[in-house]
């Protein structure tokens, strides 16, 4: 089960953090709405209602996730770089994916923001220097993140949930 829920592992960020890494977490960050788009399109909609393990979300709970997840994670890095050591609003994301919009709302909706989103983070993205990568958001509960590591989180967190579609479609064949 667990690799069902981790299908490439829980995120470990390297120590230490390089340029390199950080260059790379970014190409994948910029890469994700296509390859999350190429992954889900060729889904019919039955499909698209499978849950991606037992228990776990369908697929298009999971595409309206990423998107939002990402969309938090935008706001939160603003508030990295404008305030000092803002204490981060966390959300209760399984409950977001009970919400009526993630049935109601087509998934090409959230592909679209999606594109539209990651253009602009990778932006900001890439316009960060050291000292803004070492600025700290505060998370309720894992305490001071450093921006640097949550790249690197956001990072494993789309490839995360790709892996979780691309293997279910494995798995049943698509």
């Amino acid at each position: 089960m667990n690799e069902l829920r981790y299908p490439i592992g829980e995120f470990e960020p390297p120590d230490p953090i390089t340029a390199e890494h950080v260059r790379r977490w970014i190409e994948e960050i910029e890469r994700l709405p296509a390859n999350l788009r190429a992954a889900v399109e060729p889904l019919s909609e039955e499909q698209l209602e499978t849950p991606y393990r037992p228990g776990g979300w369908t697929v298009r709970q999971v595409v309206h996730h990423v998107c939002d997840s990402h969309m938090n994670s935008l706001v939160r890095f603003k508030w990295g770089l404008t305030e000092d050591r803002p204490t981060i609003k966390t959300y209760f994301e399984e409950r977001w994916a009970e919400l009526p919009d993630y049935r109601a709302v087509p998934i090409e909706d959230s592909l679209a923001f999606l594109d539209l989103l990651h253009r602009r983070w990778v932006v900001l993205l890439r316009s960060l220097g050291e000292e803004e990568l070492e600025r700290e958001l505060v998370h309720p509960e894992w305490g001071p993140v450093k921006l640097v590591r949550t790249i690197g989180l956001y990072a494993w967190h789309g490839r995360h949930h790709l892996a979780h579609v691309r293997r279910l479609a494995e798995r049943e064949g698509w």
